[in-house]
Parts: structure tokens; C-alpha cells; sequence
């Protein structure tokens, strides 16, 4: 059934447009008519600023339940590790669905159509299979459906507890022995409406150098996006080139592993070869800033590796926040602090992050603009809240990503669908208390 939409702003890719009517059948835009001052007949009225949905690029859903948890005294990553493994080993396909479900449906509310789940928790506690494969898989894509969102589920491949150790014993659920042996379980996830499976590489630490081809190979035969953490760490450096004699970037390279379907997640600490390498093979970077702060990681060098070619997209991570438009502003105040210079990206650049090459990143090149042919997947950010109220219209795409925050967000359409109205979550109706209970349940 055909839907109308009018936008009483859109951001269009390159400017904010008032009077934007949006047409849509079967899930898809096939109309962005500008120009119209007052809402055609039965059009649903979206007071504000309409950009294309979000796209959270990199999503540890079970990290959610860790908030506030971990800031309590003081550490590294690594202390914060052995908290998030507690939590892990007392997740089930049941409890998780119920967690992640509450998580997606934040992320709805925050503005995200598309998620990318990088998911490493396959089997029950000891490494033992479930007698589905697959079951928390499958859990995490059934959340996302009752959430209203999109998902592209990165099954990774987590095999080793540091260059060819064998998983410890909090790791023996994320492991299934072997890349080939990962690559077969793998083989039974299939794409659906509303759901991509790519591959991941947790990193060069948990994948020994002689399986990583193994992974890539899988994620080309299908045309599937690739992902993998890549120098978080400074550790993970040093550790590799004790082992390999090179940067993981080189050794990545060196197996195959890097290309445009290829994101690397972080990519904190790289040497000017790592940058040059990433940008030459047209490898994208996922900066999780509000993570990389909250975990005392670093800052990344998001300006240099786009200059090189690399292109940027934005991820929540841990969920320290879950709010895109911070991510957003957060990879442009960072690289502020860091050069002690302004302006390193416009607000259109930080949008197209958190949208398109978002989206691009996680295999849906239909979607993260506002026209014709595009998923009719969008969000709309409030102008009258104390945080965006003030500056004039043309402003609204500079407001809403240096001020705005998830909690401006009124409106959020997935594939024509009306997922959140005024602010509220139209499947998961008290996402609070679903958050508070699913949570609760793996603290006791």
C-alpha cells in the first residue's frame, strides 16, 4: 500500500530542504518531490529534520548490559575484558534475544534503521554447539525483527586466544576450532527481508595468519562485507610483530584480507604504511568514538586514513551511548583535540558517515539517502528541543549534529514502516523496562 510522508526539513545530501514530500511503495522511496510547503492529503506529518536512517556499523549488543557497570574504579581495556566475559558466559539464545531485542529497540529510538552485529558468541558455555548451530545467531536476528530495525550479522570467526593459543576458557563458546569448521556453521545463515550475513575477523590476535584466508575467501564467494578489529590496541601490535614481523595491517594484507568490502574497526594505532595500505585497497574504517574514549584506547587517525583513500563509517561498540550524531561529532571534536585545528569535516561529511557509507559498509548500498529507489529506511530529529531549538532551518543539519542528541529523535521509518512516532516505540512498548529486566536477569 502506498505511504506518504511530508518532511517539514530533509537533509538531501548536501543541503537541508524545507517541504520534502516523501513517496513510498513496498518499502521503497519512489518519490522525493521538494517544494511542498504544506503536507499533501494523508501524508504523515514529520515535524523537524528527516535524514536518511542511521546506520550503526558496529554493534556488540551483549556489551549493553555492561553500562555502568565498568566505570567504577579505574583500568585499562583489558581489566574492562575480564568484566564483559562475566556477562558473556551467562548469556543463552533465550536471555540474549531478550537483551538485544531491548538494544535494537534503543537503537530505533536513537534514530538507527541498520545494525551491524559483530557476533562472536555462538556456543553454549565450554564451546559445546547448541543442537541449532546457529541458535544465538538466530537470536540476534530475530531481535532485530521484533525491533523494527535492519541487521547485517557479522559471524566471526574467534579461534585463538593470542597468535595461535588456544582459547582460554572464556573464549571456548566463541570458537569453533577451525576457520573451515567456522566457514561450515556459517554456511547456514541466509540473507532475508531485512537481513545481510557478512563475516567478521575478531582480529589477527584470535584468528591464526594461516586460516585468515580462509574467512576472506568465504566473505568474497558471497559478496558478503568482511569486518575486523584491527590495532585497538597497542598490545595487539607489539604481539604481532613478535610473532609475524609486520603490523596486522601488513598482515591482513598480506592474506588477502583487505579490499572495499573490507571495514576495519577502530584502527587506532597505524603506522603511515598501515594508512597507505588501508586507503590504496579502498579498506573502510569504522571509528567507535564514544567506545575508544570510554575504554581509554585512543584516538584514531580518521582524517589521514580518508585522505588515503579509506572511507569512514560510525558504530556504537560497546554501547557506552547508544547516539549516532554523538559518534558523529565526536570523530570531529577528537581530531580537533588531537591537532588543535577546527573543521576537519562539514556536517554533510559526518551525516554521510552515519548514513550512507554506514549502510555501504554493512551490504546495503539501497540505502542511507533520501531518494528515488533508495529503502525508504529514515529518521527525524526534533527542532524545538532545548538542545536544537534557535538557529534557523538552514542550520538544522550543523544542529543536529554538534547538539542534537538520541533523545531529539521523534521519528524512525524502516522500509515504510513507522517504527517510531513521536518518540515513542510503536513494537517494543516500555523499552526501559525491557532494558531493565533483560539486563537484571544476567546480574544475579
Amino acid at each position: 500500500m502506498p505511504l506518504t510522508y511530508w518532511c517539514e526539513h530533509a537533509w538531501l545530501g548536501t543541503h537541508v530542504e524545507p517541504g520534502v514530500t516523501l513517496e513510498v511503495t513496498d518499502g521503497r522511496l519512489t518519490a522525493v518531490r521538494t517544494g511542498t510547503d504544506t503536507p499533501p492529503p494523508g501524508a504523515v506529518t514529520l515535524r523537524g529534520l528527516t535524514l536518511p536512517g542511521l546506520a550503526n556499523a558496529h554493534s556488540h549488543a551483549f556489551h549493553r548490559a555492561l553500562r555502568g557497570t565498568v566505570q567504577v574504579g579505574s583500568g585499562t581495556f583489558w581489566t574492562w575484558r575480564e568484566v564483559m566475559y562475566q556477562v558473556a558466559s551467562r548469556l543463552t539464545p533465550d536471555s540474549y534475544f531478550a537483551l538485544a531485542r531491548a538494544v535494537y529497540a534503543e537503537m530505533a529510538l536513537a534514530g538507527i534503521t541498520v545494525v551491524g552485529e559483530f557476533h562472536y558468541l555462538h556456543h553454549a558455555p565450554g564451546g559445546t554447539p547448541y543442537a541449532d548451530p546457529n541458535a544465538m545467531g538466530e537470536a540476534l536476528i530475530a531481535a532485530a525483527g521484533e525491533a523494527g530495525i535492519r541487521i547485517t550479522l557479522l559471524d566471526t570467526a574467534y579461534l585463538s586466544s593470542g597468535f595461535g593459543a588456544a582459547p582460554d576458557r572464556h573464549q571456548q563458546r566463541f570458537s569453533d576450532g577451525t576457520a573451515d569448521a567456522w566457514a561450515e556453521r556459517a554456511s547456514f545463515l541466509k540473507d532475508r527481508d531485512g537481513v545481510r550475513i557478512g563475516a567478521a575477523i575478531h582480529s589477527v590476535r584470535a584468528v591464526p595468519a594461516d586460516q585468515l584466508s580462509t574467512v576472506a575467501r568465504w566473505a568474497a564467494d558471497r559478496g558478503a562485507p568482511l569486518h575486523v578489529h584491527l590495532s585497538e590496541q597497542t598490545a595487539e601490535n607489539d604481539a604481532c610483530l613478535a610473532a609475524h614481523g609486520c603490523t596486522p595491517t601488513r598482515l591482513l594484507a598480506d592474506h588477502g584480507v583487505l579490499g572495499p568490502r573490507t571495514t576495519g574497526v577502530h584502527n587506532t594505532h597505524l603506522t603511515d604504511e598501515d594508512i597507505a595500505l588501508l586507503g590504496g585497497t579502498g579498506t573502510g574504517t569504522c571509528m567507535c568514538p564514544t567506545t575508544e574514549r570510554d575504554l581509554a584506547d585512543g584516538i584514531g587517525p580518521a582524517g589521514a586514513l580518508q585522505r588515503a583513500g579509506s572511507p569512514l563509517s560510525l558504530g556504537s561498540d560497546s554501547h557506552a551511548v547508544i547516539d549516532l550524531l554523538e559518534e558523529a561529532r565526536a570523530m570531529e571534536l577528537d581530531e580537533r583535540l588531537r591537532s588543535r585545528t577546527r573543521g576537519h569535516w562539514t556536517a554533510a561529511a559526518l551525516l554521510h558517515a552515519a548514513t550512507a557509507e554506514g549502510h555501504a559498509a554493512l551490504g546495503w548500498p539501497d540505502a542511507g539517502r533520501l531518494e528515488t529507489g533508495a529503502l525508504a529506511d529514515f529518521t527525524t530529529i526534533a527542532l524545538d528541543t532545548v538542545r536544537t531549538a534557535g538557529p534557523v532551518p538552514r542550520l538544522a543539519a550543523e544542529t543536529a549534529v554538534f547538539a542534537a542528541s538520541a533523545a531529539d529523535v521523534r521519528h524512525t521509518v524502516v522500509g515504510g514502516r513507522h517504527v517510531v512516532r513521536d518518540g515513542a516505540h510503536a513494537l517494543v512498548h516500555d523499552v526501559p523496562r525491557a532494558l531493565t529486566d533483560s539486563i537484571a536477569a544476567l546480574h544475579r
